[in-house]
């Protein structure tokens, strides 16, 4: 049964085995011992998500003197409850699905083949515990960070608690992530639910599963449990899913959970939830008809909330929001000149790359002499990618034409469909496309958006176009080995070209060729 709430602070990892105590002796070891302080730190980080993490190793690496407080988990929902073990359970639904379509490529399997559920969580749990080492607190303390686990809080501009000690400190650095935001559904505390921070200790498969929020959490653990066997309804608050993506290519997304069994419910207006015996009972309204809908278990992906209770920011003096979290402007510096911020906590791209990247611009802001020669980073200068890791997979980066449109800038796209690329035909991954979208009249990439099976790996060739200013005409001339699904992008690259040969060009090259007969 799931718990009354997810929002608890047990450093326990559930289910309690092997795996898990591997996993919890490198994040929470149970016989840590806390340092005695230093009598100043160059910088003390609290929270050892992916932005405390790295923002402590390399304050570490240049050669101050760092402290990380972690109240919880090193690794934070990354590690623990959110990238690694949701990619773990992605990869074996991926796996089922495959099988379940081995009769397209010629191949018969046995009867009466079925998933082992507690199998594949023991094997996300077995892999999650062996990467665990990279963030273990043995190895940050090998660092030469003062590692501790405890809540700290500020106790004035430049202090902070923690264990009942004082850690005096030169800068700071906010690193405390974001929770599952759970809505104000009456009942669904006293029924129970899963969130991310529970979903993963599930040994058993729920054999009807309601999920609410239609966003990259909920979209990817639908379908996965759905491949698995689950029979998933999923309460969408529009109309469509996926609402940060391009439309056309959420579609695609849409078509192929409906394919693995998916039950979409648009435009759900929640009522209420109850219990019937061990079951939950969903009540929401459809077109203004009250409906219901009998579950095993509940899951909240309805978006995320903010970690900055109990911090103490209100004495040194660090402005925040309950909903957006902590103020900061383009240099991650908060409203306390000596204090920034980083990662889930203070920005609206919550990624874990993109933690990783403001951490390198906190410490080049707040630790190097800037007549060192690097001067101040900024976030402004970021180009961003992610990817929601669903079938087919959809990964974008920069602007998408609307955006473009609405700040002025003349745009042309440029579209391949995967249906038109020789390696998705043979692979059977023909759902999808990459779309690219340039400043009209020049080979600039503003933005582009490829939904495909391996979508994620292949947009960084774009990514690193747009860091480094390349334009299509230099992917053009990059010879792309074949057949590979990533020659979409030269694909797209060879129509912008194409459309570059007008009809001058044409009559001026025919009159030149009849002359040279």
């Amino acid at each position: 049964m799931s718990p009354l709430h997810s929002d608890f602070e047990s450093t326990t990892m559930l289910p309690q085995d092997d795996f898990n105590r591997e996993l919890l002796d490198n994040v929470h070891p149970a016989d840590w011992i806390n340092p005695t302080p230093t009598a100043r730190y160059q910088m003390v980080v609290i929270g050892a998500g992916p932005a405390g993490l790295v923002t402590a190793a390399i304050g570490a690496a240049i050669g101050a003197k760092v402290a990380l407080i972690e109240k919880r988990w090193m690794g934070g929902d990354c590690l623990n409850v959110g990238c690694v073990p949701s990619k773990g359970v992605i990869a074996a639904s991926r796996v089922w699905a495959d099988a379940r379509r081995a009769n397209a490529f010629g191949l018969t399997l046995p009867d009466g083949l079925k998933t082992d559920f507690g199998a594949v969580m023991a094997r996300m749990r077995k892999l999650r515990a062996r990467i665990s080492q990279n963030d273990s607190a043995h190895r940050f303390k090998k660092m030469g960070i003062d590692v501790f686990f405890g809540e700290g809080h500020f106790t004035g501009s430049n202090t902070i608690e923690v264990d009942g000690k004082v850690l005096n400190f030169k800068k700071a650095a906010i690193c405390t992530g974001t929770r599952a935001h759970i809505p104000l559904i009456p009942g669904l505390a006293q029924v129970g639910y899963l969130t991310n921070e529970t979903l993963f200790t599930l040994t058993d498969l729920p054999p009807k599963m309601a999920v609410i929020g239609a966003g990259p959490i909920g979209c990817e653990m639908a379908q996965s449990f759905a491949r698995f066997g689950s029979a998933i309804a999923l309460f969408v608050k529009g109309d469509h899913i996926l609402p940060r993506e391009d439309q056309d290519a959420a579609r695609w997304v849409y078509a192929q959970m409906k394919k693995d069994g998916v039950a979409f419910i648009f435009n759900a207006n929640m009522i209420r939830v109850s219990s019937s015996g061990k079951e939950k009972v969903i009540h929401y309204e459809e077109d203004k008809i009250e409906k219901t809908c009998v579950v095993d278990e509940i899951f909240v992906a309805a978006g995320r909330a903010p970690n900055v209770e109990g911090l103490g920011m209100e004495k040194a003096g660090v402005h925040y929001h309950d909903k957006t979290g902590v103020v900061v402007n383009a240099f991650l510096q908060t409203t306390n000149p000596s204090i920034y911020a980083a990662g889930d906590i203070c920005f609206p791209y919550q990624f874990t790359h993109v933690a990783d990247k403001m951490a390198g611009i906190l410490i080049q802001n707040a630790l190097l002499p800037h007549p060192f020669g690097l001067g101040l980073a900024s976030t402004d200068s970021m180009i961003i990618p992610w990817c929601t890791y669903t079938s087919p997979e959809i990964a974008h980066v920069g602007l998408t034409e609307a955006k473009a449109i609405a700040r002025g800038i003349p745009v042309e796209s440029f579209t391949c469909e995967c249906s038109d690329v020789d390696r998705a035909i043979l692979d059977g991954e023909e759902e999808g496309f990459l779309r690219v979208h340039l400043r009209k009249g020049t080979d600039q990439i503003l933005g582009a958006t490829w939904v495909a099976a391996r979508a994620g790996e292949m947009i960084s060739e774009i990514t690193l176009a747009m860091t480094a200013k390349i334009g299509l005409h230099t992917i053009l001339n990059a010879i792309h080995p074949y057949p590979t699904q990533a020659e979409m992008i030269r694909k797209v690259a060879l129509q912008w070209k194409k459309s570059t040969f007008t009809a001058k060009k044409q009559k001026l090259l025919t009159k030149w060729f009849s002359m040279n007969r």
